[in-house]
C-alpha cells in the first residue's frame, strides 16, 4: 500500500491550502513526535482532551461520512445514524480513510480532502473557546474556533454521543 504522501502530494500542504482558501488562519503546528490519538495531542499541546477534534471517517453505503468529535468521547452511532435517519453507520476501514482524504488514520484533518465529504461536529465541542484538530498527518495539528471549524467544513451540528 502507498503512503498518503505518495498518493496526493503533501497532505499537510493540503489542509494549510484548505484553510487559507476557506478565509481561515493557518495555525498548523508541527511537532516532532507523532500525535496520533487525542491523548497524545492533548499531552503535546497542554489543553484538554476534550477540546481535541477528531476527525473520524465513517463508512455508510459506501460513501464517506465524517464526524467531528470530542477526543473525549465515542461516537455513538446508532444514535447518529437515528438522528439522521439513514441505515447503519460503521468505521471505515484504513483504505477506505485514504481513498476519501488522502489523509492516514490518526492523521485525518477536517479539511483538505480530494473532494467534499459531507461532515457532522459534534456540539460538545462548543463548550472550547479552542479546538485542536489534525492536519493531514501524525506531526501536525491545527487551532480553530468552533464557529469557524463549523464554517469551513460546511458542518452539521449534531450530538454524537
Amino acid at each position: 500500500m502507498h503512503k498518503a504522501t505518495e498518493l496526493f502530494h503533501d497532505p499537510v500542504l493540503n489542509v494549510r491550502s484548505a484553510l487559507i482558501a476557506a478565509g481561515a488562519e493557518d495555525t498548523v503546528r508541527i511537532f516532532k513526535e507523532k500525535v496520533p490519538t487525542a491523548a497524545a495531542a492533548a499531552s503535546a499541546l497542554g489543553c484538554d482532551v476534550a477540546a481535541i477534534t477528531n476527525s473520524l471517517i465513517f463508512d455508510f453505503d459506501g460513501e464517506p461520512l465524517l464526524i467531528l468529535a470530542s477526543g473525549a468521547a465515542k461516537v455513538d452511532t446508532t444514535m447518529v445514524a437515528d438522528q439522521l435517519g439513514i441505515g447503519k453507520i460503521r468505521r471505515a476501514r484504513p483504505e477506505f480513510v485514504l481513498q476519501h482524504t488522502g489523509q492516514e488514520v490518526g492523521g485525518v484533518a477536517p479539511v483538505g480532502h480530494p473532494r467534499k465529504i459531507r461532515t457532522l461536529l459534534d456540539i460538545s465541542l462548543q463548550a472550547h473557546p479552542v479546538l485542536w484538530a489534525g492536519a493531514g498527518d501524525h506531526n501536525s495539528m491545527f487551532s480553530i474556533s468552533y464557529e469557524e471549524l463549523a464554517r469551513i467544513t460546511a458542518a452539521e451540528p449534531l450530538q454524537v454521543r
